[in-house]
């Protein structure tokens, strides 16, 4: 399966349909989290994803600023998980920082269960756990 790179603009409504789809299924639908899942920072982030049989496999976005970039609504489809589809998804989405945001710092909000998973790409927590929608989150900054 093949990686797509896009943003806003360049994708196509079947493809922001899709990724609406899986966001909402995953963080509205699965986490119980009544909250508006479409924001106005699709307009600026890069949507890295992969198609799957049914649509979106995996998907993340970056949100880039002055000082760093943000990685965020990572999620893996319910049919692709415990596959190693996440760890994959998030080691070509720092390739993409790298090559779109060379010097700048990433930056995940992630729910806390994550660190780990994180810590392997070598994030590292910057905040005390937290909650956000009643579920703990914590700040990790890989440099």
């Amino acid at each position: 399966m093949t990686w797509m790179t896009k943003c806003f603009d360049e994708l196509t409504t079947a493809e922001l349909h899709a990724i609406y789809l899986a966001r909402v299924e995953v963080f509205v639908v699965e986490q119980k989290c009544p909250y508006p899942e479409v924001d106005m920072l699709d307009t600026q982030s890069l949507h890295i994803f992969q198609w799957g049989e049914e649509g979106i496999a995996a998907y993340c976005r970056l949100i880039p600023e002055d000082t760093c970039v943000h990685l965020g609504r990572v999620l893996v489809a319910q049919p692709y998980r415990q596959t190693g589809l996440g760890k994959t998804l998030v080691a070509h989405a720092l390739e993409v920082c790298q090559q779109h945001f060379p010097n700048l710092p990433v930056h995940a909000q992630a729910q806390a269960y994550l660190e780990k998973f994180y810590a392997e790409f070598g994030f590292k927590a910057v905040s005390d756990v937290y909650l956000e929608d009643d579920i703990p989150h914590i700040d990790m900054i890989k440099s």
